[in-house]
């Protein structure tokens, strides 16, 4: 990448995502309870907060451009940054895609903005299309995601999140699958 690409990248980063810490880092994992298990071990005085997200509790859900059927349950830990652990459960999504191609492991990095709206437009802007996102997750029907292919630049996607005000409560800890 050359000096103008660098700076147009800065550019478009900090339009978006005002690019300059990393709020959340995301591996895929086979089996959430397994990985609680292990990831443990590095926050044992943090308590995980668990989400299955899917058509039931997301509007908008939307893969490549098309309206999507996927669902992921997750759990999240800590913070600057917060870890997240993703569980794909139906398909298709930009999670099986990933998988398919590199196995599990790490997948994206998150930053919280004030709005997905703007972020989204921001990017599609630049010329980085929405790759998967979802909408009204909280309580109150705000909050949404949105993904983006960065894999040539970075090795993996980044996530646009705005955060919902108020959060459904935590589903109880996966126990690992056998």
């Amino acid at each position: 990448m050359n000096h103008t690409s660098d700076t147009q990248l800065a550019a478009t980063l900090q339009s978006a995502i005002g690019a300059g810490r990393v709020d959340q880092v995301a591996f895929l994992v086979e089996d959430l309870g397994v990985a609680i298990g292990r990831w443990s071990a590095l926050h044992r005085d943090e308590t995980w907060r668990i989400y299955t997200y899917g058509l039931d509790n997301v509007e908008n859900l939307r893969y490549h451009g098309e309206p999507g059927r996927f669902s992921m349950r997750l759990a999240l830990i800590g913070h600057s940054p917060q870890i997240e652990l993703i569980q794909p459960l139906a398909g298709p999504s930009i999670y099986h895609d990933w998988i398919a191609r590199h196995g599990y492991g790490l997948h994206h990095f998150g930053f919280f903005v004030p709005s997905i709206a703007d972020a989204v437009a921001r990017f599609e802007a630049a010329g980085h299309p929405t790759i998967q996102s979802g909408s009204g997750y909280g309580l109150d029907g705000d909050g949404g995601f949105a993904y983006f292919d960065f894999e040539d630049i970075y090795g993996i996607h980044l996530e646009a999140i705005e955060v919902p005000a108020r959060r459904r409560p935590s589903e109880p800890l996966p126990e690992p699958r056998d």
